[in-house]
């Protein structure tokens, strides 16, 4: 686990007399005595956890999504709560960046997939063929391999300008589906190609965040078993009573899936 000079000149410190502190224990310590900021889209927000803060608008903040709980958990000096539903990687340059600053000690962000067109692809295979529907995932991969690299890199970059001394946790998106098993909705062609597409999306996003210096916060094994389809799914699926859910994690997918690699990782 990476350690900031701070961390890296307190250990020294507690070796020099004896005591032993673990990289993992620092970083926390650290990310209690300062700020935390959380960022990015839906899956931040906590769209589909319920509980909405009513402040929040459209944005649909969840006192149930993981940067909530870990605050409550944690209790950081400060606490900024930015992610917002639909957001995309412009939209956290234009508008989500506000807070940040030298005593900002850990953020927290999940951003690219509306860049990626999630909506749309879903949309598609949702209400299309086999065929249609690994057309416009194929589009989608196009994109990630293409422009999506440079968005990320402009909302890191940015990140790291004005947060100098923050650890950056970014976070992934689960696979949707459990395959191999019997399943009403959508065809097993779709739900296997839609699984590959988030896990193409996981492998350029890790990439990007690796090359600035952030750590990836991989939640595929968290949310193993409890993909649509498990019977124990910690992600919505279509819900037609408020279609804004549908696929996204559960108040579940958070305290079990999200938080908890946040944790680990802070």
């Amino acid at each position: 686990m990476r350690r900031s000079r701070i961390t890296a000149y307190v250990t020294s410190l507690l070796l020099a007399t004896g005591l032993t502190l673990t990289g993992a224990a620092a970083t926390q310590a650290q990310a209690a005595t300062g700020g935390y900021v959380a960022l990015g889209d839906s899956y931040s927000s906590g769209v589909g956890a319920g509980n909405y803060i009513g402040s929040s608008g459209s944005c649909d903040r969840s006192t149930n999504a993981y940067p909530y709980l870990w605050n409550a958990a944690h209790s950081p000096s400060s606490f900024s709560f930015l992610a917002c539903s639909g957001a995309t990687t412009d939209d956290v340059l234009s508008g989500q960046l506000g807070t940040l600053g030298s005593s900002t000690a850990l953020v927290s962000l999940t951003i690219g997939g509306n860049d990626a067109g999630f909506a749309d692809v879903m949309t598609t295979c949702v209400l299309n063929s086999d065929s249609t529907c690994l057309s416009r995932i194929s589009t989608a991969e196009a994109y990630v391999d293409s422009t999506l690299p440079g968005k990320l890199d402009a909302v890191y970059d940015a990140i790291r300008a004005k947060a100098p001394n923050a650890r950056v946790v970014v976070l992934g998106y689960p696979r949707f589906y459990q395959l191999g098993t019997t399943c009403l909705g959508l065809s097993a062609t779709k739900r296997s190609a839609i699984n590959n597409a988030a896990d193409y999306i996981d492998t350029a996003i890790a990439k990007r965040a690796a090359d600035h210096g952030f750590t990836f916060g991989d939640v595929r094994s968290a949310f193993s078993a409890h993909e649509i389809c498990s019977g124990s799914s910690w992600l919505h699926s279509l819900n037609l009573l408020d279609v804004t859910e549908s696929y996204h994690p559960t108040a579940s997918g958070h305290s079990g899936g999200y938080l908890p690699v946040l944790t680990s990782n802070a």
